[in-house]
Parts: C-alpha cells; sequence; structure tokens
C-alpha cells in the first residue's frame, strides 16, 4: 500500500492528477477531500501506513495544524495555473473577486495588473467562514469567484459564475517529487533508527542516550537492570532525577570521561562520551559497566594472554623443510634476526608465522629478554588498548589501584609479536604508531611518558596493501612496519616437504596410540597433490585423525581422501576408492616385479585378498 497520499479538492481533477502522475508515480495514492474532512481522512489512515500527505495551501494548514505526525507537503500554485485561472475567469465577467488562502494565490494582484483584468482578493484565512466571504464579494458587485474548491462551491450555491484555481502538471509533478524524496528521507532515518536500536538493545554494556538539556532519550534493557528502571518512566526525565550519582556537569567540566558510582550496593563504571555535530554538543551517550562483570572477563582475558608465558620456545631448528621457498625464508629470517628493525611477516593462516617470529628473537641479540606474544583479534578493542599500553590506577574500568604496566612495557628490551596486526582497530593503530615513532608509551589515565627498547613483529594473512587502499590499515603505520618483510610460502608450493610433516606428525600420534603407521607411495602422492587451505595446522590434524581411526599399518590415498572429504557421495566415494586401489595393486605389483606375495605384503592384506581384489577391479598383471 503506498505511502503517499495526494488529497484532490475536485472531482472532475482526478483524472488529470493521474494522468500527470502515473508515468513515474504511479504508486502514489490519489484521494478526493476538501479542508473540512481531510483531517478526518487522515487519522483514518494512519494505521494503514500513510506517512506523507501532498494537499492544496488550506487543506496543508488543516493538516499541519491538527499534528497528525504525518508529513504535509504542500502541493504549490505556479504563476501558469493563476494565468490560466484568471483568462477563464475573465471569459465569464469583468469584475473578478478573487476568495482564496493568501498562499494559494500568491501575486495574483500583479498578474492581474500584467493581464489588464480587475481583481479584488478576499483573503482567507484557516478556518474563516467561505460562505460569509463569498457573499461580501457578491455584494460588492464581483461578477465572477474565482478561488478553491470551498469558495466555487459557495459561489454555485449563489448563482454566481466561478472559476476554480486548478494546479497544473507542474504542481503536481513538483510536489510528488517532494513527496518522495521526504519517503526516501523517512525510510533512510527510520533504518538508521532501527540500526541504532539494534546495538542497544543487545550492547553487554548498560547505554543512556541524553539530549543537550540532560533528559533520557533512549535507555536498553541492561542500564534499566543496572539501575532498577523501567524505560517507560524514564524517558523525558532528567538524567540527573533518574540517577542522582551521576553528575552530568561534572563529567562536562573536568573533562574526565569515566566515573565509579554504586547503584544499591552494586559498583558501576560510567563512561560519558558527549554527541558532536560540526563541534556543537547534541547530548551524551552514557554506558554502564558492572565492576564484578568486568573484573571477570579481564581476569579469563589475563590467564588466557599470559597462559604460556613471555618467552620464545622455537627456534630455526624447528622449521622443518629442505624445499628451496622454505629455505629461502629461513635465511631471509636469519638475516633478519640481526636487524633490529621492525618486521613484517606474510603468510596464510596455518603457515607458522609465529615460528618464525620467535625463531628471530631467540636468534637476535634480545634472546634473553622477554618475548610477548599477542593476537590482536582476540581481544575487544578498549582492552586491547589497556593490555598494549597499560593504564594508571583508577583510569580504567576494573584497574587495580597500583595500575598495570602494559604489554610494550613488559616486552621491554625483547620483542613484541603482533599477530593478526589487521584486525586492530583505526584508534589503536594510531598508538601503536605513536609508540613505533617515539620509542616511548603513555598509560591510559596517564600524561607520563615511559620509554620503551622493543622491536616489533606483525603478522597477517592479509592483504594489507588493499585494505590500506580501502582506508581500513593506516598507511603510515603500513611503512613504519614493513621495514623487513618476511614472505611465508604456503604449503601447497612446498610439495617436497609435505611427506616430512606427514611422516611427523603420525610418528608423534603413534607413539601416543600405541601403533605404528607407514604412508603408502599413492598416499604421498595425494597429499603432495592436495592443495592445503589451512597449511601445516591442516595437515597436523589430518595426521591425527588418521592415528584414531586409521585400522593398518599402511595408510593408503583411499583413506585420506575419506578424511579430507567426508561429505562426497557413496557414488563418487565409491569410484574414487576403485581408482585409488588400482592404482595402488599396480604400483605394488610393479615394485615387488610381479610377485603377489611381496605386492600384498607391500599392501598390508594377505595374498587371497589381493587376488580377490584383483579379479573384482578387473586387473591384469
Amino acid at each position: 500500500m503506498s505511502k503517499i497520499l495526494f488529497f484532490i479538492p475536485y472531482e472532475t481533477m482526478i483524472p488529470h492528477v493521474k494522468e500527470v502522475l502515473a508515468p513515474n508515480y504511479p504508486d502514489i495514492e490519489i484521494a478526493l477531500a476538501n479542508p473540512r474532512d481531510a483531517v478526518q481522512l487522515v487519522q483514518n489512515r494512519i494505521n494503514q501506513g500513510i506517512e506523507i500527505v501532498a494537499a492544496r495551501a488550506v487543506t496543508a494548514a488543516a493538516l499541519k495544524q491538527a499534528q497528525l505526525g504525518v508529513t504535509v507537503v504542500t502541493i504549490p500554485i505556479t504563476g501558469f495555473d493563476i494565468i490560466r485561472a484568471i483568462n477563464e475567469a475573465k471569459a465569464k465577467g469583468k469584475r473578478i473577486a478573487v476568495v482564496a488562502h493568501s498562499a494559494l494565490v500568491l501575486g495574483i494582484e500583479f498578474l492581474a495588473k500584467e493581464l489588464g483584468v480587475e481583481i479584488r482578493h478576499y483573503a482567507l484565512a484557516y478556518g474563516q467562514d467561505y460562505e460569509k466571504l463569498t457573499l461580501e464579494a457578491i455584494a460588492d458587485g464581483a461578477e465572477v469567484i474565482l478561488g478553491g474548491a470551498l469558495a466555487v462551491t459557495a459561489a454555485s450555491r449563489h448563482g454566481i459564475p466561478c472559476s476554480l484555481i486548478k494546479f497544473g502538471s507542474e504542481s503536481l509533478l513538483q510536489a510528488a517529487q517532494e513527496a518522495v524524496q521526504l519517503q526516501a528521507a523517512l525510510e533512510a532515518e527510520s533504518a538508521k533508527y532501527g540500526f541504532f536500536s539494534t546495538i542497544l538493545d543487545h550492547s553487554r554494556d548498560g547505554v543512556i542516550t541524553i539530549d543537550k538539556d540532560h533528559n533520557i532519550t533512549a535507555i536498553n534493557p541492561v542500564a534499566q537492570k543496572l539501575i532498577h528502571v523501567n524505560k517507560a518512566t524514564v524517558l523525558g526525565q532528567s538524567i540527573e532525577m533518574v540517577l542522582p550519582q551521576f553528575n552530568v556537569e561534572n563529567f562536562e567540566k573536568e573533562g574526565n570521561p569515566h566515573s565509579l558510582i554504586s547503584v544499591q550496593g552494586t559498583k558501576v563504571m560510567c563512561n560519558s562520551v558527549p554527541i558532536l555535530v560540526n563541534n556543537k554538543s547534541f547530548g551524551s551517550v552514557i554506558t554502564l559497566q558492572e565492576i564484578s562483570k568486568i573484573q571477570q572477563m579481564e581476569a579469563m582475558i589475563r590467564k588466557e594472554i599470559y597462559a604460556s608465558g613471555h618467552y620464545a620456545k622455537y627456534t630455526f631448528a624447528d622449521v622443518i623443510g629442505t624445499g628451496p621457498k622454505i629455505t629461502k625464508a629461513v635465511e631471509t629470517a636469519t638475516d633478519y634476526a640481526a636487524a633490529n628493525s621492525s618486521i613484517l611477516i606474510l603468510g596464510e593462516s596455518g603457515t607458522g608465522k609465529e615460528l618464525f617470529a620467535q625463531s628471530i628473537h631467540n636468534a637476535s641479540k634480545r634472546a634473553k629478554e622477554p618475548f610477548v606474544a599477542i593476537n590482536c583479534a582476540a581481544l575487544p578493542a578498549q582492552i586491547l588498548e589497556s593490555e598494549l599500553f597499560g593504564y594508571v590506577g583508577g583510569a580504567f574500568t576494573g584497574a587495580s589501584k597500583e595500575g598495570k604496566p602494559g604489554l610494550f612495557e613488559v616486552a621491554h628490551g625483547g620483542t613484541i609479536f603482533l599477530d593478526e596486526v589487521t584486525e586492530m582497530d583505526y584508534a589503536n593503530q594510531g598508538r601503536l604508531l605513536r609508540v613505533l615513532q617515539e620509542k616511548a608509551v603513555v598509560r591510559l589515565g596517564s600524561y607520563k611518558v615511559t620509554p620503551v627498547d622493543v622491536r616489533i613483529i606483525a603478522a597477517t594473512n592479509k592483504d594489507l596493501e588493499l585494505l590500506v587502499q580501502q582506508n581500513t590499515f593506516r598507511l603510515d603505520l603500513f611503512y613504519r612496519l614493513n621495514v623487513l618483510r618476511l614472505d611465508i610460502p604456503p604449503l601447497r608450493e612446498r610439495k617436497v616437504d609435505i611427506a616430512l610433516y606427514a611422516e611427523l606428525f603420525l610418528r608423534d600420534f603413534a607413539v601416543n596410540s600405541g601403533k605404528t603407521f607407514k604412508l603408502s607411495s599413492d598416499a604421498v602422492q595425494y597429499l603432495q597433490e592436495y592443495p592445503w587451505p589451512g597449511n601445516i595446522r591442516e595437515l597436523r590434524n589430518l595426521m591425527e585423525r588418521l592415528a584414531v581411526v586409521a585400522k593398518n599399518e599402511v595408510i593408503t590415498s583411499m583413506l585420506i581422501g575419506e578424511m579430507l572429504n567426508p561429505k562426497a557421495t557413496p557414488e563418487k566415494a565409491q569410484s574414487a576408492k576403485e581408482k585409488r586401489l588400482t592404482r595402488e595393486i599396480k604400483k605394488a605389483l610393479e615394485d615387488a616385479g610381479g610377485n603377489y606375495t611381496l605386492a600384498a605384503e607391500a599392501l598390508g592384506i594377505n595374498r587371497s585378498t589381493l587376488w580377490r581384489r584383483m579379479q573384482r577391479l578387473k586387473i591384469e598383471y
């Protein structure tokens, strides 16, 4: 159903209006109405989705005065419309009286003078009696009444010639365009409100918004629960009345966005941020966090961060591989270890970026100093900020009285490894850039500058140049990090090393299961042809699964295929299985020089089983 309604005063005008609007605005609804009944008609239609109403001046004024909650567009009367109406009236009489709202016939005296016509304007105010004003014009000697729908109706009742001021195509199209633009703006505003409401209702923090007069404009469920209020009773109320512990003026004067308050015995951290548009304040957003929950989350995060300790346990000796690409990467990394510049490690997920970072640290002059690693994607922006740069007592939600050093301070003299650095938000990127430039950190809530001597190794599996172009990663930070660049090749480009990794992982997992395994030559070939999107991590996981599910000592390509592609259809799986089995048997027979006993032994089966499979697969040798 249309959300735009056009009110037309005369039924005879409706066909013309439809003809004008249909080509470009077919969805606009057209209805017959005059100023007296328009308000009631709109009231009846609001529940049906009407949002915008277009009408002539008097009707539009009536709708605006009624304050119905709809947007009202006035259909303008152009100079061309007035000229057409004057010419029509001139043919019916010489003395013309215009009974109309001033906004309807703006400039009519000037146009009448230019056209050489005697016109007297009887200005009509909204709510004034049309009948009385029309009779006054007739008494003054008017021969023709020119005006809107009600004036023309009154003149007709008294037998006086009359002409209706009609709107032309230009007026209708202008009003239609304005109405459609307003509808688009309303829909955009509605989408913004829906987006805002979703964020508000699903935030883990309590959120309250206030206007410039400190009255509450929105409050989410978490905030209602924290301060023990109901949304319906506090909207429009002063924040000082609802939450007297929160002093907005102190926040604004002191410029401190943080405050610790007590609500019925519960410690709550308040943060206030002004809503600024063109440097003009339109209110504030207040966030509320329960201290006990913050401390629980912080403790959990700290436990995860420090679980492995601040040391590097890997060296270049732990890098497995003899292929040219991995050998080149190790040589380059070894050269980088002797320097002190920042390093950017690029490689797909699972290629061993942290292994290289630890190896570089242990091969450097900083080997005896801390190696601190942090995954930038694992923490929310605010907590990442406090963990990296530290804070002073009382400056950060849930902070200890003594404050806490950040990881840059902890890593002083050593190396800090920033994994998934591209997941760092823009603000923290700026702070990281400052550390790189100034060789110093400033804790949250402090102005004190603490010098730090830290080598930064950053890593990512994303295209950093592309992120810079998309303005999601700072160009200046990119240049600061990309001093020494190390590319780790994916496993699919290291085919010669795949068997080494596979056998090593399989041997390690076999020890745990008390079994002994080996890979058939066909299995090795299968592993080398597989693309390995998860790289070494995926290969390791596969070997762990095989050590659990394999029934025979020899692991074949068929079993590997089943593990890597468990969703294959039975038909495809059977076909692939038979092809692999055929290749394995032929290879075993070839290696055994046609000796069935030796071939069966290599396949891990007895001679009769080999014979049956050859018969079923129609293998001749």
